[in-house]
């Protein structure tokens, strides 16, 4: 029997099927995650507090009012950034803005809060940030990084601030 793959009918389903025959759990940190052993409430105090050579397109929006009360105002949003070499996403919390973040292409270092060693993030992974989470990031590289970020905006929160 020959197996092959034909690219334009694989569905996400499939793909998570064939990913979990090779993620073999190995008790170590996963691409992208902080080290268990450097795991810390105060990781990483405060960094670089202004962007520099980094895009932020807005890509699409939701007003998530009409889901009730408690989403009153509230926007989920998804943007692409865009990080040029040396570039910087600076300072930010997540602590009323989760998000998820799904690195294209590049490579990108984390500064966080919550771990004593930077995070290296590389094409293909993916990130949640929520909780007490407070982080900068930096392209150390060569070449652009490009993201794609999924958050909720809160109605305190101007668009212009949230990186």
């Amino acid at each position: 029997m020959k197996f092959e793959l034909n690219a334009k009918r694989l569905t996400l389903a499939t793909l998570l099927a064939l990913a979990s025959f090779t993620a073999i759990p190995t008790g170590h940190a996963y691409a992208g995650e902080c080290p268990a052993d450097e795991v810390a409430a105060n990781g990483m105090q405060p960094g670089e507090m202004m962007p520099k050579d980094v895009t932020d397109e807005l890509i699409s929006s939701i007003d998530l009012s009409s889901k009730g009360d408690a989403w009153k105002n509230n926007t989920l949003r998804l943007r692409k950034l865009v990080v040029q070499p040396g570039g910087v996403v600076p300072w930010h919390s997540h602590e009323a803005r989760p998000a998820n973040i799904v690195i294209i292409s590049g490579s990108i270092t984390e500064y966080s809060s919550t771990c004593k060693v930077p995070i290296e993030h590389k094409a293909g992974d993916a990130t949640a940030e929520s909780g007490h989470l407070s982080h900068w990031w930096k392209n150390n590289g060569s070449e652009p990084v490009v993201l794609y970020s999924a958050d909720i905006l809160p109605p305190a929160m101007d668009a212009n601030e949230a990186m």
